[in-house]
């Protein structure tokens, strides 16, 4: 699911939404995996939240600056420790 009216437009929100991710603060279970990905149906770039078998647990959508520049942030995970 995406929340229409919530949207991630830096990298300093990206990490909060990963780390709130990693440190189970949305009650999501079974977490598999996080990716940035493009709807099909129009190209709107969001973070995807998949679970054990790649299916789509929750989306947010994000502005095309933090798809383009937040990969490795996504891929290696948040530096901060809280």
């Amino acid at each position: 699911m995406i929340n229409d009216n919530e949207v991630i437009e830096t990298l300093d929100e990206l990490e909060a939404f990963l780390l709130r991710i990693e440190n189970g603060g949305l009650g999501l279970k079974n977490v598999g995996g996080i990716a940035l990905a493009t709807n099909n149906a129009d190209g709107r770039p969001f973070v995807a939240v998949l679970d054990d078998n790649h299916k789509l647990l929750l989306g947010r959508w994000v502005t095309q600056c933090v798809f383009d520049n937040g990969k490795d942030l996504v891929r290696k995970g948040p530096n901060k420790i809280h």
